[in-house]
């Protein structure tokens, strides 16, 4: 730039060098005009301007007489923009993250911005050696292809997590906290082995939840550091850590300003006392359950504080609820997001609240449990927002929807009649509409079955689940009774709960059963079961259930009745009562302990009780047995035969495996079943046919994996009778699409 040192006015601004771009669109950038003097500082900024545009790749001003020359050099414009050597990133996630487009100017600034924005997406993947090379292809017209030439490398793993400070807890034990974990052959299905600084953030934050929890107040990380190896293939990370002392609890006090409430309605809510161990999980746990119990007062208003004084010298931390009441608060607006497939009146309706209604923590958490067990959704998070005034509030419900399609796959095995396949199709949420349909298909040597249903949950929008099931099940039970069965019909259902966690339904059955091909050496009771009867049954259910997930219950108990007659219609007539009922306890987060059972009777009225109503026991529901392992059985010819009564009882305990990470999926359980099934009337002598109490223990594991859960159990009668058949191994799983 070439500029005389004079005080002479500009006549005249040439533009040279513009194909694409108008003159004026130049002029536009320039701080000096014709008609100005020209002015060095004014020209030098109009040259900086212009360059600033993004427009030209070179820019001068120079001048000529009375005029000022702008010569430019325009950036080419994109053609196209392509990618190369990607395979794990496909090219619509890569378009979508970089800011070039076709038809847009091309600039070196841009084109190392999208770079960054490349590898930045590889590191977040675990790919720290990728490199990313822009090839910039000269076309007609000032135009290019932009081509960008990406080397992955390889995945980037987590060599070794270290921590340094730990005194309390090994580094095992606190590997198991955070979410980043060590590569293994194992994790093929897992990116925890993945470097991510997001995650690592995450981790921070799981290891000072992990220290409050057990007493250690004064917990910090000082720092997280991943150093990445020279060859650029795995990382080395280390958390170093300040434990600090650990403290107790001192006096535990809850303080009541409310009329409708006394303190003494609230003492029992504390699950800790003075002398434990300093948990502020227990203490986050206790506001919530202090509001609960409070809102179910009736107090729609309460504010529950945490008043903590803290004595560093005896390590003792003094803890003082304040239930005071809060601002009247209403709902204004209930507002959904993240639902891409179900439909918002599918969870609109789950909501206790609604719209206007005096705002309430402890129906807005049954609220998301109801959510949640759906079972649509991987994650369910409700969060508070403010609403247009002071006294009101958005709740916002934020939903990540999965799979509820599912295919599955089931196996067993048993020493009489060896493997046993099924094959589901099941759609739970069907058309985003919270509709049920399954489809259901058993082959195998001793049973093949074919079974269509269909749920309504809502039927014409209220509270009343509708739903019917066609089906045919041909058994072949020759291993077992001498016999095969077939049934054919159909059911429909209805039920409406009668309160929050008390529910009704009705079921209406019509099948037509047959037993044929009754072998020759069969027992003569099994004999006398051969023909064709039609069966017309209703029954009523009565149930009540109080767990807090209906999925995953860690705490509660539930218990059902339900009462059959059939005779309404057709020659079979018998009346069929069962109960079942359990309890749910938790010892620690991840160790359940539960306790259920149930009990049946069946008489006929006014005929004996046929072969198809009767009770068999083994097998799931009495492990370490066969099916119908226990119960009447013809001595002579080991025939099954049902029992007109029956009791199965289970306690089992689920625990995580402490050698494996936290992540892998893998729960095991021990357990121990109890049971037995007789006939109402005395048996003849060829029968074997006892009261006697059998009872088997044994362990086993469930694998939540990528194909599904995979669940093993290996059972040992303890007590038996000498006709019972034993099965120490059964298997079954599942997947997902």
């Amino acid at each position: 730039m070439q500029l005389a040192q004079t005080s002479a006015q500009v006549r005249q601004i040439i533009v040279e060098g513009a194909q694409r771009i108008e003159p004026g669109t130049v002029r536009t950038y320039l701080l000096i005009q014709e008609g100005d003097d020209f002015d060095t500082q004014r020209i030098d900024r109009s040259l900086k301007s212009l360059f600033a545009s993004g427009l030209f790749a070179d820019v001068s001003l120079r001048r000529r007489g009375d005029a000022l020359i702008v010569t430019v050099v325009e950036n080419p414009v994109i053609n196209r923009i392509a990618f190369e050597g990607n395979n794990t990133i496909d090219n619509e996630i890569l378009e979508s993250e970089v800011s070039l487009r076709p038809r847009v100017i091309y600039t070196r600034t841009k084109v190392q911005n999208d770079v960054k924005r490349i590898l930045s997406l590889y590191r977040h993947s675990g790919r720290f050696a990728a490199t990313v090379e822009p090839m910039v292809i000269r076309l007609p017209e000032n135009r290019v292809d932009l081509v960008f030439e990406i080397r992955e490398g390889e995945t980037t793993e987590i060599l070794s997590i270290r921590f340094v400070g730990n005194r309390e807890f090994s580094d095992r034990q606190l590997r198991g906290v955070v979410r980043t974990s060590e590569s293994a052959w194992y994790k093929f299905f897992s990116s925890d082995d993945v470097y991510d600084p997001d995650r690592l953030m995450l981790d921070r934050e799981l290891l000072r939840r992990h220290y409050l929890s057990d007493g250690f107040a004064d917990f910090r990380v000082v720092s997280s550091v991943a150093e990445l190896t020279p060859d650029r293939r795995d990382f080395f990370i280390t958390f170093s850590v300040e434990e600090g002392n650990r403290y107790q609890f001192g006096t535990v006090d809850i303080e009541v300003a409310l009329q409708s409430v006394e303190k003494k309605d609230l003492d029992d809510i504390l699950e800790f006392e003075s002398g434990d161990w300093y948990d502020a999980n227990a203490i986050d746990k206790a506001i919530q359950a202090l509001t609960n119990r409070v809102g179910e007062f009736g107090v729609a208003f309460v504010d529950v504080r945490p008043r903590i004084n803290r004595n560093r010298e005896s390590q003792i931390i003094d803890v003082t609820f304040e239930v005071n009441e809060g601002p009247r608060v209403f709902v204004e607006r209930i507002d959904i997001v993240g639902n891409v497939r179900t439909l918002d009146k599918v969870i609109r309706r789950e909501f206790r609240l609604v719209e206007g209604d005096a705002f309430n923590t402890a129906k807005l958490r049954r609220s998301r449990q109801r959510i949640q067990n759906l079972d649509f959704f991987q994650t369910v998070e409700i969060e508070q927002l403010p609403g247009t005034a002071p006294d009101k509030t958005v709740v916002q419900v934020a939903v990540t929807e999965k799979s509820t399609g599912s295919i599955s796959l089931g196996a067993g095995f048993s020493t009489t009649s060896g493997v046993i396949g099924e094959i589901g199709l099941r759609e739970k949420n069907f058309l985003g509409r919270g509709q049920n349909l399954a489809l259901k298909f058993i082959l195998a040597s001793t049973k093949s079955q074919l079974d269509l249903s269909f749920t309504e949950p809502f039927f014409m929008n209220r509270d009343f689940q509708t739903g019917f099931e066609i089906f045919h099940v041909s058994q072949d039970l020759q291993d077992y009774s001498s016999l095969d069965t077939k049934r054919t019909g159909f059911a429909l259902r209805a039920g409406y709960p009668i309160t929050e966690r008390l529910n009704q339904s009705w079921r209406y059955i019509l099948k037509r059963e047959e037993v044929n091909e009754v072998s020759s050496n069969a027992s003569t009771l099994i004999q006398d079961q051969r023909g064709t009867e039609f069966v017309s049954e209703i029954s009523h259910t009565i149930a009540l259930d109080t767990t807090d997930s209906r999925l995953t219950p860690t705490k509660g108990y539930f218990t059902s009745l339900q009462t059959s007659v059939a005779g309404l219609g057709g020659p079979v007539k018998h009346l069929r009562n069962l109960v079942r009922a359990g309890i749910v306890t938790q010892i620690t987060d991840e160790w359940i302990v539960t306790t259920s059972g149930t009990a049946g009777y069946i008489v006929g009225l006014g005929a004996d009780v046929r072969f198809l109503q009767r009770f068999f026991v083994g097998g799931d529901d009495l492990r370490g047995f066969a099916t119908s392992g226990i119960g009447p059985r013809d001595k002579l010819t080991g025939d099954a035969l049902g029992g007109e009564w029956k009791y199965t009882g289970r306690v089992q305990l689920a625990f995580p495996f402490a050698f494996l990470p936290e992540g892998s999926g893998v729960k095991g359980r021990l357990f121990s079943d109890v049971g037995s099934a007789g006939k109402l009337e005395p048996s003849n002598s060829n029968v074997g046919d006892t009261a006697s109490v059998r009872l088997s223990v044994g362990t086993g594991l469930t694998w939540l994996s990528p194909f599904g859960p995979i669940g093993v159990d290996l059972g040992f009668p303890l007590l038996k009778e000498a006709f019972d058949e034993k099965e120490n191994f059964r298997i079954s799983f599942g997947t997902l699409f």
